[in-house]
């Protein structure tokens, strides 16, 4: 039976080896977050002004009600600067994660974005955060967490042979 499972997945391991994992983290990356994160960047650049007025709610929502929605008023350091790196990070990284373009630092770089996302929701929003092994994976911890671990799953393994960073590095 041993030698069967080592002959069966040996197999397996050795015609995945350099593609499979990264090629697959970042399919599903782009099938579950990428629509995800481009509707949300969407709806941040949508309106008379850039940043939008969307945008300071969605991020920082305490700012745009104490300049009551007035783009115009809100100074831009800090506060349009924030809004504005978030809103291109929003459109930048899943690109480069899902054609595999500097995607280590990418998913690194998202992982912080899901992070900083994550808090945003529950301090500002007052998102439950839920917990872990209570047996509901639909709580936002569950879901983050399963976001992280496709972008952990990048940051260590990388694109693979299927992405852009693999026809580069043998260029060089």
């Amino acid at each position: 039976m041993t030698g069967l499972h080592d002959r069966v997945f040996g197999c397996l391991m050795v015609k995945t080896n350099g593609w499979f994992i990264g090629f697959a983290a970042r399919l599903w990356f782009a099938a579950i977050l990428l629509p995800y994160y481009f509707n949300s960047a969407l709806t941040k650049v949508a309106g008379d002004s850039f940043p939008s007025a969307g945008a300071f709610a969605q991020i920082l929502p305490s700012i745009a009600e104490q300049y009551v929605y007035d783009t115009a008023a809100i100074p831009f350091f800090p506060w349009h600067l924030i809004v504005i790196a978030g809103t291109i990070a929003e459109f930048v990284l899943p690109v480069l994660i899902v054609a595999g373009l500097f995607t280590r630092l990418s998913a690194l770089a998202m992982i912080g974005f899901v992070g900083v996302q994550t808090i945003v929701d529950i301090v500002f929003h007052g998102a439950v955060t839920g917990e872990l092994f209570d047996g509901l994976p639909d709580q936002l911890i569950d879901q983050r967490m399963l976001w992280a671990f496709i972008l952990m799953i990048l940051v260590v393994k990388g694109g693979g042979r299927i992405s852009i960073d693999y026809i580069l590095s043998r260029r060089s």
